[in-house]
This record gives structure tokens, sequence and C-alpha cells, in this order.
């Protein structure tokens, strides 16, 4: 049962029962995990995080999938980029956001909307709270399946492409095809302000997204945004692109795997709009509301009280 009391900030603190850590569960399985909720969950409470504003693809999925849900989305903003955090450090920075969000929200279910929280946090986050944790990997898999030329490239941060996990997704899941990593420094902070209402011309983007079309033998047919960040542009991706190809975006997946651990929705009117938290404190832009509005987010709030920059790298 939820027992609302004190308030923090422009939220009402929800008093969560004893969080019980369970065992360490096996990082090739971020995506789906290892729990199976044995009941539908009627209205289930479900926290959507992210370093910033690129869960919201993800948001949107789960959203029309479970429109009776409380969804609450979470932005790290403060510690924007995620790829600039040192490990270690992030760590202790997610797991010490995630124990105020967890006692504050007592959600049902916490959905990381980031490919580098995903990776190298999500371990921890299991160990720690007994809440079900669904992650986000590279589609790596379901893209080599999907392309006929066999070649296939991965658009992710730098971060995420430099990391062993993503090559052991490539050994284990490539079925034959030739794939192109390719590292961009600067796409989720373009996504990032266009949200924020600060136009971004395309060359900015094409220039991202060029070295993701390899011609040798084949040519690229499928590119996977291995960023949550990425299908905010994808109208533009797909109009830049050099030839067309299928663009994978993961959130439908995350969205099936959601129902398939909550229960598919009831029918029954869609519940009141979501909320938005920022951790930065910072005022946002009359854009940025505007967008939030248009995803349905009506509510929107800071983590003042939390001293999140504390940990930054």
């Amino acid at each position: 049962m939820r027992n609302v009391g004190i308030e923090f900030g422009m939220l009402p603190v929800a008093c969560a029962p004893a969080l019980a850590p369970h065992s360490r569960h096996d990082p090739v399985s971020i995506l789906a995990g290892q729990f199976a909720l044995k009941r539908m969950i009627s209205e289930p409470r479900i926290l959507l995080f992210d370093s910033g504003l690129g869960g919201l693809t993800v948001y949107r999925e789960i959203a029309k999938a479970r429109p009776d849900a409380h969804l609450v989305y979470i932005a790290d903003d403060a510690g924007f980029p995620y790829g600039a955090i040192e490990q270690n450090r992030l760590v202790a920075r997610v797991l010490a956001l995630m124990e105020h969000l967890v006692q504050a929200h007592d959600p049902d279910l916490v959905v990381v909307a980031c490919n580098t929280a995903s990776t190298i946090v999500l371990p921890s986050l299991r160990a720690r709270f007994a809440v079900p944790f669904v992650g986000t990997v590279p589609a790596i898999k379901p893209a080599c399946a999907a392309s006929h030329t066999k070649r296939v490239s991965v658009l992710g941060t730098e971060a995420t492409v430099q990391r062993e996990y993503t090559r052991a997704l490539i050994r284990e899941f490539a079925a034959g095809c030739e794939v192109t990593l390719v590292g961009s420094a600067r796409l989720a902070g373009l996504a990032e302000a266009e949200l924020r209402g600060s136009p971004v011309e395309d060359a900015a983007i094409a220039a991202e997204l060029a070295p993701c079309f390899v011609a040798n033998a084949a040519r690229t047919d499928t590119i996977v945004l291995a960023c949550t960040h990425y299908p905010l542009l994808l109208e533009r991706l797909e109009r830049l692109a050099l030839w067309p190809a299928k663009f994978i975006d993961p959130a439908p997946a995350i969205a099936r795997r959601v129902v398939d651990l909550v229960g598919p929705a009831e029918a029954r009117m869609p519940s009141a709009p979501a909320t938005a938290i920022f951790t930065s404190g910072c005022n946002l832009s009359a854009a940025l509301v505007a967008t939030l509005a248009r995803f349905g987010i009506g509510e929107i709030a800071t983590l003042d009280a939390f001293d999140t920059p504390s940990l930054s790298a």
C-alpha cells in the first residue's frame, strides 16, 4: 500500500515497504531481466529513467501499451551526458538517485531507458532493490535478423560503442553480418537541443549519420539506434540517409517487455497525465514544456533537494 506523507519539493513522498535485495542478475539479460510477475497489475506505477530526454521515446511506447499506468519520467539532466562520467561515479550517482526515487514513488516497475546506465549500473540496481528493472541494450540481434545485405551499423554514443558489452552482443548475435560501430559525440546533445527549442541544422545531423553508410561488396541496409535519444530525430535521420535504410528503435521491444511483466491494459480510461522530474533544478524552456505536453506529460517537478550535482564527474 502506498502511504503518501511528507512533501518533497513539488511531489508527495511515498513511503515504500522495506527493500530486500535479491540476487544479482546476469548482465546479458539486461532487457528481459529474470522477473515473472504473477498477476495483472491494474494501473501500475512505472518509473522511466534516463540521463536526459531520450527516454521519452520509450515513454511514448509504454504509454501506448499501458494507457492506464501512472508514469513518472525522470531526467537526470544534472548528470547529462552519462558517457562523460567515470564508471564508478556513475554507479554511485544512479544508485543514490534511485534510492530516493524508489522510496518516494514505490513503483511496480522501473525502466532504465538509457543504454549507458543499463550496461553499467543495472546489475547493481537489481542487486540492491526488490523492484523489477527493465533495461535498454543495442538491438543488434533483431537488426541482423532483418538485414538483407548483412551489412549493419550500430549508431550509439562513443561510450556505448566502445563498451565490451556491445562487442559481446555482436559476437553472439551478429549472425554472419558485418557490423560497423559508429560512435557519435554530438547526436544525443543535438536531440536534446531540438526538444529544448534550439533548432539544429541538417548538416550537423548528417555529419554524425554519414559514417553509418558503408558500401563495399554490399551496402548498409539496417542501422541500430543504440541511444534512446536518436529516435527523437528519426524523421530527419531517414531524410538525411545517404540511401534508404531501416532504422531500428528499441522502444517497442521495451514496451512489450513491460507488458510481459505487468500485464496488458484493462478496458478503462487512461490515468491522469504523467509527471516529469528533472534533477538539475533549472527552469525549463517554454518549448520543452510544450514538447512534454505533446508526449502527454502535464506535471513537471525538480529535485532541488537532492544534491545530484555533487555526484557528477
